[in-house]
């Protein structure tokens, strides 16, 4: 399994972002999925879990204001990240079926 992560970027405070993870290779629908993060200086952390029936879980930093999904159809699981604070500022990646994504980065900052 390969992943790929897209959609990181700067933005303001306030702001949002949608983060992507694609899949390829061999994936199962039933996988659990997690964003993590890692800021500059400090351990990975995780942000956000989903199931392979769609439950979620979210770190309390995050809970209310990033939201995650999956589209098993297009292998894909998405971070939808609201109301973004400097906080949220780390490189983010995508954990599935065992395979780590190689990250990408969120910049909050005005």
């Amino acid at each position: 399994v390969r992943l790929v992560e897209s959609g990181g970027g700067l933005v303001q405070p306030g702001g949002s972002l949608r983060l992507s993870c694609a899949a390829s290779g061999s994936i199962l629908s039933i996988s659990v999925a997690t964003w993590y993060r890692q800021a500059p200086g400090k351990q990975r952390e995780l942000v956000a879990t989903i199931t392979g029936g769609g439950g979620t879980n979210y770190a309390d930093s995050v809970r209310g204001r990033f939201t995650i999904s999956r589209d098993n159809a297009k292998r894909t699981v998405y971070l939808q990240m609201n109301s973004l604070k400097p906080e949220d500022t780390a490189v983010y990646f995508c954990n599935w079926g065992g395979a780590w994504g190689q990250g990408t980065q969120v910049t909050v900052s005005s």
